[in-house]
């Protein structure tokens, strides 16, 4: 079957090549992914502050617009638990307490994630999908966690709660401790315990759906209602009407940064999922439909009076599990939600709030990853610094706020790494002509009178006076009058700024000063171009392809002889 990666639609290519024995694995998978959405959708539009059946209108336009755009053939759209709550926070400040004005900013929002999405295919932007680092996105991820928890412990005690911040939540959930109704936090943790346990027993199975089911018929048998059990209430049956929210442009400055914050991680969540699952089935995904593809997803949302929706993990697990070989499973799905919708709401009125909040505890339970934590402590303290960072950022300061620290932590772990490039001091291997780092083989040997340098990494602004200072502190450090030449490779170097080539000149100019030659060696073709242009080749005597520390050593020694 073709990849699915058509230009512009792949749902052309990935229909061509449809087999007809598929049709089978799909609706199956289908029906199955919208088994699992209800219940999901219905508590992830709580946490957006949104009516349930919003949730389920996310999933079911949302799929049909991934459907029709998207490169994955598993990649599953709906409501996520971080861009619900992080929707649900922001939008609920814009809207000032207005119900109805809360969901036509959280639509304005899917539409404005439509819009920042085709800006950034048009400018080839798939880059975001880098932006926030896999590091930071363990310590993103489990504040995230965190947070959303602490959200959804209230419902599952049947207290009020409120705060702004998990540090007031917690700090009020503890105070309301003791007018906690014992109904429904027996109700909540039966379902936290029997979506666990079937969740390990039944993998892949429609569990929460079953959990939903039976905490209903508990609910409406035993008369919990009358007890103080917080149930949805009635659910207005029927299909979302399609058309634009009320739309108030004074509200799209303020709605930006969430929108923003939404894309960048929609897109690396998603693109992320999709990866991982190509791989596993030996196709490609392609990076830049990928923002064509939540585009589509979201602007079929906001017309659906839905709110921002994008690709996820779990919920691409369960169609991949379940069989799906092509994009018509979400087809499928949405035409099983959209009968949900019409003749099975009724059902739901009785669904009781801990029964939700239960589903959301443990959907996020995996975003809280303290094995990955604890792993990147062990490999690099500087990533589990930044990790950290994203991790306080979402928990002091919000989800929104928390995404922005992320990408920006991520971009400066990048600056940080680039302004102290390592420089390697090369000696020859014993009984060899090849050259490699003496702080890790002291037992190599130096050439008299030559100090063979390496910078293992891109020569750039950020890092070349380092470079520089590296290099001539080492020069310095020779007995005086003892080194003649300073060979300079560049083979680890993949490129070069124009601030990295005046270091060379530089470098350059100071060595000859003190009577000492300059060699620049093993530069790669992008290299070797930049410093002919900046006319720093000329300078130093010429940079020839094909030239190395070995060939540059002999030619000394050839000259020394």
């Amino acid at each position: 079957m073709p990849s699915g990666q058509g230009r512009g639609f792949p749902v052309l290519g990935w229909l061509r090549g449809y087999a007809p024995g598929w049709l089978g694995a799909d609706l199956l998978a289908g029906v199955t992914l919208a088994a699992y959405a209800i219940p999901v959708a219905l508590a992830y539009a709580t946490l957006a502050g949104l009516p349930p059946q919003v949730g389920i209108y996310g999933y079911l336009l949302g799929g049909l617009g991934y459907a029709l755009l998207g490169s994955s053939r598993h990649l599953a759209v709906g409501p996520t638990s971080a861009i619900s709550l992080m929707v649900g926070a922001n939008v609920a400040v814009i809207a000032a307490g207005d119900p109805a004005m809360h969901a036509a900013v959280a639509s304005l929002a899917a539409f404005m994630v439509t819009t920042i999405c085709l800006v950034a295919w048009a400018a080839r932007l798939s880059v975001l999908v880098k932006l926030i680092s896999d590091s930071v996105l363990v310590g993103f991820r489990f504040g995230a966690g965190l947070t959303i928890a602490m959200t959804q412990l209230p419902s599952l005690f049947g207290v009020a709660g409120g705060g702004s911040h998990i540090i007031e939540r917690a700090w009020l959930l503890l105070g309301q401790l003791g007018d906690l109704n014992p109904v429904t936090l027996a109700l909540g943790v039966v379902a936290v315990v029997l979506l666990v346990a079937g969740g390990r027993l039944l993998p892949g199975k429609p569990v929460s759906l079953a959990v939903v089911a039976l905490s209903i018929l508990v609910v409406s048998v035993l008369g919990l209602a009358a007890h103080g059990v917080a149930v949805t209430g009635e659910i207005p049956p029927g299909l979302p009407e399609i058309g634009l929210p009320t739309l108030r442009f004074g509200d799209v400055p303020d709605l930006f940064p969430v929108a923003a914050g939404c894309v960048l991680l929609a897109y690396i969540e998603g693109v992320s999922a999709a990866r991982g699952f190509a791989a596993k089935h030996g196709y490609a995904v392609n990076a830049r439909q990928e923002l064509l593809g939540l585009g589509g997803a979201n602007l079929l949302a906001g017309l659906g009076h839905g709110y921002p929706v994008a690709g996820g993990l779990s919920q691409t697990a369960v169609n991949e599990k379940a069989g799906a070989k092509s994009p018509l499973s979400l087809v499928f799905a949405s035409a099983a939600l959209a009968l949900c919708l019409l003749f099975l709401t009724g059902a739901l009125a009785d669904l009781p709030k801990a029964a939700l909040a239960a589903i959301v505890l443990t959907a996020v339970a995996g975003l809280i990853d303290v094995p990955a934590m604890i792993r990147l402590w062990r490999i690099s303290r500087f990533d589990f610094i930044a990790a950290l960072c994203a991790l306080a950022g979402v928990l002091l300061l919000g989800i929104l706020q928390g995404v922005l620290l992320a990408a920006l932590a991520s971009v400066l772990m990048l600056v940080a790494e680039g302004t102290t490039p390592y420089v390697a001091i090369l000696g020859r291997i014993p009984g060899t002509q090849l050259f490699g780092d003496r702080d890790r083989h002291p037992e190599n040997e130096t050439v008299p009178g030559v100090l063979i340098v390496r910078p293992e990494a891109a020569l750039l602004y950020v890092g070349a006076e380092h470079v520089q200072d590296r290099v001539l502190a080492a020069a310095l450090a020779a007995p005086d009058g003892s080194l003649r030449h300073v060979v300079f490779d560049l083979s680890a170097t993949p490129f070069i700024d124009v601030a990295g080539a005046e270091m060379l000149r530089s470098l350059h100019g100071a060595l000859a000063g003190q009577g000492i030659r300059l060699w620049l060696v093993g530069a790669h073709a992008r290299v070797r171009d930049l410093l002919r242009n900046a006319g720093v080749a000329e300078s130093v005597g010429g940079v020839e392809r094909g030239s190395s520390v070995e060939s540059a050593v002999a030619a000394i020694e050839a000259q020394d002889a």
